[in-house]
């Protein structure tokens, strides 16, 4: 069984925006799988917007809806990615500060 400290943070929400956790020793799960999923198409969008940000930025032609619109959905993107590097980094073994490459 997994303890309360291995829960796997979702990338979703549940209602009023609170976090969703999954309690499993399955990485292969149908859940786990849907998880790994959704995060790699939030990855993904993450990516495209960043590429619009990017174009957008060097257009001197954006209007400011345009980047209200383009900031609107970073923002959304941000949160998503946050959410995932918080779950990917909670399911990492602690590492031993004496092994730093840096």
């Amino acid at each position: 069984m997994t303890t309360p400290n291995e829960l796997r943070l979702l990338p979703w929400s549940g209602s009023g925006d609170k976090p969703c956790y999954l309690s499993t020793d399955d990485p292969d799960g149908y859940m786990s799988r849907l998880a790994d999923d959704i995060e790699a198409a939030q990855l993904g969008t993450a990516r495209e917007l960043l590429e619009e940000a990017s174009e957008a930025l060097d257009n001197e032609d954006t209007s400011h809806d345009e980047m209200r619109c383009l900031v609107r959905e970073l923002t959304g993107a941000l949160r998503d990615i946050f959410r995932v590097a918080t779950s990917r980094g909670r399911r990492q073994p602690p590492s031993d500060p004496r092994e730093s490459t840096y």
